[in-house]
């Protein structure tokens, strides 16, 4: 059995794809590539991803499906997968070869071992455009470094330090049982993909090697702004999702205080995020749903809601007036400064 199945979901990516695939290869028969074709239409995706699978056919698959969106190329990437742990590497992103290696051998040194793992996070890089100096995101003054660990091991988590789709590797039997199903044709379904599977992991193990190499600078990037305000209603849609999800589960995750701290922390940053792209737009139309998204979260859980409105980022987030949104906005960016947020 292969130690990682990593998914390439794919849509019109011929022009980055094979930095990708090739980053990937070094990893040899103890990988499976599974490149999830997206229903690509306007250039070559379908026929590079066949071409790799002619090419490499005990290493990679090509999957060719209807356009679904990322959230269902992920959902077919778990499908398709059958190796022990699983891993989403996005079409314009690549791995840093050497710690590819890294921790592939200490995957396979941990499933040896007699404690399984669920959870291994990594360190990831943003490869800006234009940018000399690469931000690194690691977490060893967070997460207990060379051992198997628990939720209460970890150190106090700052405000907006969470573990992305970038520096995960879950255990693919615990994706399938948890029963992750991201929903289709919905941008920014990555924050579920992190948040949702967090109340079944109970072992895990962090690595400080600088594995994932994140790309930011195409003008079409989901992450770029202006994009993700012309796509608000999918970004506010994840944000109810996470909201449903943490007041369904919350009698369960309180119990751990320190996952239910980490998992707390993740909604409230989501949720200021959404906020302050709301009040960016600064439209009549958006300015209600910013309304609309925090009474949604005050009907759901009051005490929750409560906490949420009444820290520090839910106070900046609801200034009133004119002058307050201004503020708001000005708020948020000092709070990214201090915080750092990803």
């Amino acid at each position: 059995m292969k130690i990682l199945s990593i998914a390439i979901p794919c849509y019109n990516s011929e022009s980055y794809m094979r930095k990708c695939i090739e980053s990937l290869l070094v990893g040899g028969e103890e990988v499976e590539i599974i490149i999830v074709d997206d229903g690509s239409a306007k250039d070559k995706t379908a026929e590079i991803a066949d071409e790799y699978a002619a090419l490499y056919p005990t290493i990679v698959k090509a999957v060719h499906k209807q356009n679904g969106g990322h959230g269902s190329a992920v959902n077919t990437g778990i499908e398709q997968a059958t190796g022990v742990f699983f891993k989403v590497v996005d079409s314009d992103d690549w791995v840093k070869k050497s710690a590819f290696i890294q921790v592939l051998n200490k995957l396979k040194q941990l499933e040896r071992g007699d404690t399984p793992i669920d959870m291994m996070v990594c360190n990831y890089v943003y490869e800006k455009e234009g940018e000399e100096k690469k931000k690194v995101i690691s977490y060893r003054h967070t997460l207990p470094q060379d051992r198997i660990f628990t939720w209460g091991d970890c150190h106090h988590f700052k405000k907006g330090h969470y573990i992305l789709m970038h520096s995960v590797i879950f255990r693919t039997k615990l994706l399938k049982q948890c029963g992750v199903k991201l929903p289709e044709h919905t941008f920014y379904v990555d924050n579920l993909y992190v948040f949702e599977p967090l109340p079944f992991v109970k072992k895990m193990y962090y690595m400080d090697v600088n594995l994932y190499r994140y790309y930011i600078g195409r003008e079409d990037q989901s992450v770029n702004e202006t994009i993700m305000i012309s796509r608000i209603d999918q970004q506010i849609k994840v944000n109810k999702l996470m909201i449903d999800y943490l007041t369904q589960l919350k009698p369960v995750v309180s119990k751990n205080r320190r996952l239910y701290q980490y998992m707390f922390n993740y909604l409230e940053i989501i949720t200021t995020v959404s906020s302050v792209l709301l009040l960016k737009s600064n439209t009549e139309e958006n300015l209600e749903k910013k309304q609309e998204l925090w009474a949604y979260l005050e009907a759901k859980d009051e005490k929750l809601y409560k906490k949420l409105r009444h820290g520090m980022m839910g106070r900046v987030m609801n200034l009133p007036g004119k002058g307050g949104r201004l503020l708001s906005v000005e708020g948020y960016k000092i709070a990214q400064k201090i915080f750092k947020f990803n």
